[in-house]
């Protein structure tokens, strides 16, 4: 599975992308904002997106509104610090699938990718 790490930390894509290869994934585009993420979105054809909401240059919410506004179903998963529950439903109103607050557990993280995968087959 092709999957997106959008996030203006290394060391939180690296985290990320250790625990997706210790599921087996290990098709993995990175991005460093919103908008890197807009300009390899399009050639790499992701099947699920995991966004940051606090970025430089573009952040994810924004990100997540652009893309979905350009028709793109694709899920995305929010991974961010922002718990406020008015955050939770600006994020879902935009179109997130899911979303997990850090810091994370490498279960949670998988749980969800699960989840978020499952649910969009059954759609």
């Amino acid at each position: 599975m092709r999957i997106m790490l959008i996030d203006d930390s290394k060391t939180m894509r690296n985290i990320q992308k250790n625990v997706l290869a210790q599921l087996g994934h290990t098709e993995i585009e990175e991005a460093c904002d919103g908008q890197d993420a807009l300009s390899k979105v399009t050639a790499f054809k992701p099947e699920l997106l995991l966004v940051d909401w606090n970025m430089p240059v573009m952040d994810g919410i924004t990100f997540v509104k652009t893309y979905r506004g350009q028709g793109a179903t694709t899920p995305i998963i929010m991974v961010t610090t922002e718990s406020e529950k008015t955050r939770v439903i600006e994020a879902i109103k935009a179109g997130v699938n899911n979303y997990i607050i850090k810091p994370f557990t490498p279960e949670m993280l998988g749980q969800r990718v699960k989840e978020t995968i499952e649910r969009a087959k059954a759609a």
